[in-house]
């Protein structure tokens, strides 16, 4: 029997309560499929960590996760430490450090769920973003200069190299061939001088590689208002890190809640553990109180399994989801209902 060396960080707020929402899932599906989960927790790589010791992690922490075949992340952040504290010293050094180059985001809006945009239907809307995880505007490029003076100022580069964006392309190209053949590349080309237009030319490069493939590109703006005017258009999205981030959360926010939402860290070429996480934040506001959304987090697992070479186990889970959704009642508060974590967790339970 295949066994899968899982690393669990939990991380802070609600975290701690849709991880375990996802193992239960996770382990329902190895004795149903035949594979087995081996898990290592890391329950104080997190902000209370930083609070008492300054480091969200262990100096050695990639050196302890290098042997795992994935991670399962829950998520990062608390009111005391700043966002860019907190990420940096944690889950981006982990996409960095294991080259998780592809942060792949699924959108779909599920029968059931009311879309706030009135022409996202159920059906229609299935598409995912690509987005460039390591480089792009989130580089550590730049720097802070004549601190407390009144001409202080502060500097932030861009960095595209030839291979970051190419791989990246490469990958979003080949999942629209396998899809429904059609990609859209977010750009700002009219804007930006230099990085844009380079991504341009190579978006058009590497499509020629990928002839089955119908390809546009979209200023970011213009694209950002089709999303909500006609979402269902879409079917590969790929953009720059920043582009992507912002745009798979407006995406998620269409299919009804962020809290749904999943996400891949990947390596595509297996040298390094991939992590998957949900999109949501820690939410402290509602902490502790047992109403978390743990979709986002076995949506997540889901896409771990696939990862891993389990797509019928996949596969199980979006339709146990579908299920509940279209012919349940069952909801968390962010959905409109007034099921608690345990409460959804066990209908999908049930439903597996």
């Amino acid at each position: 029997m295949t066994n899968h060396r899982i690393a669990l960080i939990p991380g802070d707020g609600i975290g701690t309560e849709v991880l375990p929402a996802a193992q239960q899932v996770l382990d329902v599906l190895g004795r149903r499929h035949g594979f087995g989960l081996t898990y290592t927790s890391y329950d104080d790589w997190s902000c209370e960590r930083y609070l008492r010791e300054g480091a969200m992690m262990p100096a050695d922490g990639l050196d302890q996760l290098r042997d795992k075949d994935a991670i399962l992340l829950g998520a990062v952040g608390h009111p005391e430490v700043p966002d860019h504290v907190s990420l940096w010293g944690l889950l981006i050094p982990i996409r960095r450090g294991f080259r998780q180059y592809v942060n792949l985001r699924p959108i779909r809006v599920f029968e059931g769920i009311e879309s706030p945009v009135r022409a996202a239907r159920a059906g229609d809307v299935d598409f995912v973003v690509v987005r460039e995880n390591v480089e792009g505007e989130y580089s550590q490029v730049g720097g802070r200069f004549n601190t407390g003076f009144p001409d202080e100022l502060a500097v932030q580069e861009a960095v595209f190299t030839r291979a970051g964006v190419s791989r990246v392309l490469d990958y979003a190209f080949g999942l629209a061939a396998r899809r429904g053949g059609r990609l859209t590349s977010a750009t700002k080309s009219n804007g930006i001088v230099h990085t844009m237009p380079f991504w341009d030319e190579l978006v058009a490069e590497r499509a020629t590689d990928f002839p089955q493939v119908t390809w546009d590109q979209e200023h970011i703006d213009a694209l950002a208002a089709k999303f909500v005017l006609a979402p269902g258009r879409f079917d590969v999205v790929v953009a720059s890190n920043l582009f992507g981030d912002i745009l798979s959360d407006l995406a998620a926010a269409i299919a009804g809640s962020i809290g749904i939402a999943p996400a891949a860290n990947l390596n595509p070429e297996r040298e390094f553990p991939s992590m998957f996480e949900p999109v949501h934040g820690s939410a402290p506001d509602i902490a502790g109180r047992g109403v978390a959304n743990p979709l986002g987090a076995i949506w997540s697992a889901a896409m771990m399994l696939d990862h891993l070479g389990h797509p019928a186990a996949a596969k199980d889970v979006t339709d146990a989801v579908a299920g509940l959704l279209a012919k349940t009642d069952v909801r968390t508060r962010d959905l409109g209902g007034t099921a608690t974590t345990a409460e959804f967790t066990d209908k999908v339970l049930e439903l597996l």
